[in-house]
């Protein structure tokens, strides 16, 4: 291997991020592999035989033994998450030499180039239950939804839950300015206007900005209001591998590329204002999200001015739009004025909003967790109809 020395000793390809080992004296088999761990999103450590210490060897997330290498794993030991990779599958040896030492699986290269990306990102990031994933739509223009997914996004973070907040919404005007941060350092969406396949989530994670103790996909102020489908599959998968909760501020109008992302959202609000325009309006956005989406539900909201008072009620709106009730969310004296100052939602803590989010959480985690897909399914609503 050009450009190593001869030692056993293992040689550190980076040191932000734990990746796997490489064991190998094929250099051609070597640069593959290394271009796939790019792929992945992830910095291996290289060796040229299997390592003699029993700490390294067990250390590692995943192995990866060229073939050339396999025959000499018998003085390290069995391990879990053992990869044999070549250019022959069938080989005989190579498969008498991967069951002698358990490995999971014996890989020919180029053809199993997209098994073994996904592996290895699996392996680095790890691979436990999926992000619940919420998305918000309002039912009508100027609803609040942007305000309400900030809102309970904001609330999750300061349970201590990973949170990743985004702006599924091109027309919105961004995430980042109402929560403050359009100065932030950062990606925006159109930076990933041409990602396809997989991404690495961690890596996705660190590139965005860091508002308010999340992380935040937002558009920024450019003329790109269009991301590919393929590149919405790719980012959100990413983030939905990392666990934790996810919350997508949905647009009403249901194209390609939302549609792509309500596939991946377990729990859907529909907010809509307690008032029969709304409503009808609320009804042909419901149609569209739920032709994609299987759980959605309505959330109402108050609204000011005359006759706020004299609207249909909760239970009302949601039959009237025909889909399940949420929790009703009453009109916030005050959210404008804190909002244009710099204060972001949800963070009164006796105020309506607020305790509507601690609600839904207490729901959610209460009926098995941040990753409980269904945990809302079948949840009915406090007397008064709001999650207080």
């Amino acid at each position: 291997m050009s450009g190593s020395s001869s030692s056993d000793q293992l040689v550190r390809s980076g040191e932000e991020r734990d990746g796997p080992l490489l064991i190998t004296e094929d250099e051609e088999l070597l640069d593959d592999l290394l271009r796939l761990c790019a792929a992945a999103g992830a910095l291996p450590e290289v060796a040229h035989r299997p390592p003699l210490g029993k700490e390294e060897w067990e250390a590692a997330p995943l192995v990866v033994v060229g073939a050339d290498a396999a025959g000499r794993l018998s003085v390290v030991g069995r391990r879990a998450g053992v990869i044999i990779a070549g250019r022959d599958a069938d080989d005989v040896a190579v498969l008498r030499q991967a069951v002698e030492v358990g490995a999971e699986r014996v890989l020919a290269l180029p053809d199993g180039e997209r098994w073994l990306v996904d592996r290895i990102a699996d392996a680095v990031e790890g691979a436990g239950p999926p992000a619940l994933t919420v998305g918000v739509v309002g039912g009508r223009g100027g609803a609040g939804a942007s305000t309400l997914a900030a809102a309970l996004a904001l609330t999750a973070a300061r349970a201590g839950e990973r949170t990743l907040l985004v702006d599924g919404d091109p027309l919105g005007g961004g995430l980042d300015v109402l929560l403050g941060g359009e100065q932030e350092k950062g990606l925006r969406w159109p930076a990933f206007a041409e990602s396809r396949g997989r991404v690495a989530g961690g890596a996705l994670a660190e590139s965005l900005p860091r508002l308010h103790s999340l992380r935040v996909l937002s558009w920024d102020r450019g003329a790109e209001v269009a991301i590919p489908p393929p590149a919405v599959r790719a980012v959100l998968a990413a983030a939905r591998r990392r666990g934790g909760v996810v919350v997508v501020d949905l647009p009403r109008r249901v194209d390609g590329t939302a549609a792509e992302t309500l596939a991946q959202v377990d729990i859907g609000l529909l907010l809509v204002p307690a008032e029969l325009r709304a409503v009808a309006a609320a009804r042909r956005v419901a149609d569209g999200v739920r032709a994609v989406l299987g759980d959605v539900r309505v959330v109402t909201c108050g609204h000011p001015g005359p006759g706020s008072g004299g609207g249909p009620t909760a239970e009302e709106v949601a039959r009237l739009v025909g889909l399940p009730l949420a929790g009703e969310l009453p009109w916030e004296a005050g959210l404008s004025e804190d909002l244009a100052r710099g204060r972001a939602p949800g963070t009164r803590e006796r105020g309506p909003l607020a305790r509507f989010c601690a609600g839904f959480w207490e729901r959610v985690r209460g009926a098995g967790g941040a990753g409980a897909a269904g945990a809302v399914h079948g949840a009915e609503t406090e007397p008064g109809g709001a999650w207080e």
